[in-house]
């Protein structure tokens, strides 16, 4: 598998006089000076929160002033370490990352990759692929170019795409620069399953009818005298092709969702199969593993060249523990059995996974893991006082969105937070949809457009 990565030019300047020699260090102390004033006096969108500490949105600034002052190595939005204080100028211009698209499958842990993403674009100042409506590209239909939105002014290529979307490889290359690096993740397929299911069941249109029908079980048994009840789940998997339309593309979701969102055939085995995943392999440089996070997120700091201290996490959109299935052994048959291609692909880049491993070093892949918990737990404190708050206790800014069956928790921030920290750590716990709505409105200077109604 092959890797491009991204070649910058260092210019060079002669100096011929001492006049010269002068301006120019006059110059490079002007950048120095101005790279290192606070960075968070431009917080996050607007929002006063319950500290009567506003979040005032900035002045839209031109994409082509962003551009600019990449170049020239300034900053005009808050970097993502609260030791950034301390870094010196030469860190702060390493080489940026590669393009990167991240496929975002659903219900695999993956919002917590996208807002890490976020606020590595946000810091390099990079040009984000945004879907022209909202916040999918057209789900679930195959992605195709013109879901994209319009490549800002000053901007000569995207640098990052990673909204949910159904994979078309072919039109994502056509609105990524050629050296792109590509990336996903993938779960184990019956818990996928579960929480696919219990996140989009008044949704999807397969776990509709299957809660209609477990609705009208509990009122038959009711009727009856009895208090037997069966979940929604449950009464999928009895007879799920008696809910499941093939036909419906907004089915999807319902059988095999992780093949659906990574393009391939999520109805059954096919010819085409094998070829159609040996071209995944060829295009993905790392597909991860959400049973093993951390090591996936060491490897995908090797592969674009960011620190581990940059890797640091929360995890975000997780249910509360009520929203979350038990299930029995025989609903792991069932589901085994009617999500047999999702455990293939899963177990198929399972196998890649630990032979990156293997390439990597495993004694170091084990002490650059820790090494990443260590960063990752002092940040957690540094930023968090509760997690897992329910989101009638949280503030706006930080309450992730949520569905009629799930219910999505988050995190309550400290109070003893400087600007510079709390700039950080609010990002850190941005919930996806406010994360993107500020990306967007600091790239383009306006809000997201609404999906037509007619």
């Amino acid at each position: 598998m092959t890797l491009w990565w991204v070649s910058h030019r260092l210019w060079r300047h002669r100096v011929t006089g001492l006049l010269v020699t002068l301006a120019v260090t006059l110059l490079l102390m002007l950048l120095a000076t101005q790279s290192l004033q606070p960075l968070s006096q431009k917080p996050v969108v607007e929002k006063r929160t319950e500290h009567g500490k506003a979040l005032i949105r900035p002045k839209p600034t031109s994409h082509k002033e962003e551009s600019s002052r990449r170049k020239a190595g300034e900053s005009s939005t808050p970097t993502d370490s609260p030791e950034d204080s301390t870094v010196s100028t030469t860190e702060r211009m390493r080489r940026p990352p590669p393009p990167i698209v991240f496929l975002k499958t659903h219900k695999t842990g993956s919002s917590t990759v996208q807002n890490l993403l976020f606020r590595l674009g946000e810091r390099e100042q990079a040009t984000f692929a945004f879907p022209y409506y909202t916040y999918q590209f057209s789900y679930p239909d195959r992605f195709r170019a013109e879901f994209v939105d319009e490549l800002p002014e000053g901007s000569s290529q995207f640098d990052i795409l990673c909204s949910h979307m159904r994979l078309d490889l072919a039109q994502v290359r056509q609105v990524m620069p050629q050296n792109t690096v590509y990336i996903t993740l993938l779960r184990e397929p019956l818990r996928t399953f579960e929480a696919v299911f219990n996140y989009y069941t008044s949704t999807v249109p397969a776990f509709i009818k299957a809660q209609k029908a477990a609705h009208a079980a509990a009122q038959a048994a009711a009727a009856a005298g009895s208090l037997k009840r069966k979940s929604a789940l449950t009464i999928f998997l009895e007879d799920p092709e008696a809910y499941w339309d093939p036909k419906d593309i907004t089915d999807g979701l319902a059988k095999n969702p992780m093949c659906f969102d990574m393009g391939l055939n999520s109805q059954q085995w096919n010819r085409s199969w094998p070829g159609d995943l040996a071209r995944l392999e060829e295009a993905f440089h790392l597909v991860m593993i959400a049973e093993h996070f951390d090591e996936s997120l060491v490897l995908l700091g090797a592969l674009l060249g960011v620190p581990l201290e940059e890797l640091v996490y929360v995890r975000l959109n997780v249910r509360s523990e009520l929203s979350v299935a038990t299930l029995d052994q025989a609903s792991k048959e069932k589901l085994s059995a009617w999500n047999a291609l999702d455990t293939l692909l899963y177990d198929f880049f399972l196998q890649l996974f630990w032979e990156k491993a293997e390439m990597y070093g495993r004694q170091r892949l084990s002490r650059e893991v820790a090494q990443l918990r260590r960063a990752t737990e002092r940040v957690r404190k540094m930023c968090v006082a509760r997690e897992g708050v329910p989101p009638g206790e949280l503030e706006d800014l930080v309450r992730p969105w949520q569905t009629n069956t799930a219910t999505i928790m988050g995190y309550q921030l400290r109070t003893n937070l400087n600007q510079r920290e709390q700039g950080f750590c609010v990002r850190l716990v941005l919930p996806e949809l406010q994360y993107h709505s500020h990306l967007y409105f600091q790239q383009y200077g306006r809000d997201m457009r609404s999906v037509p109604t007619d």
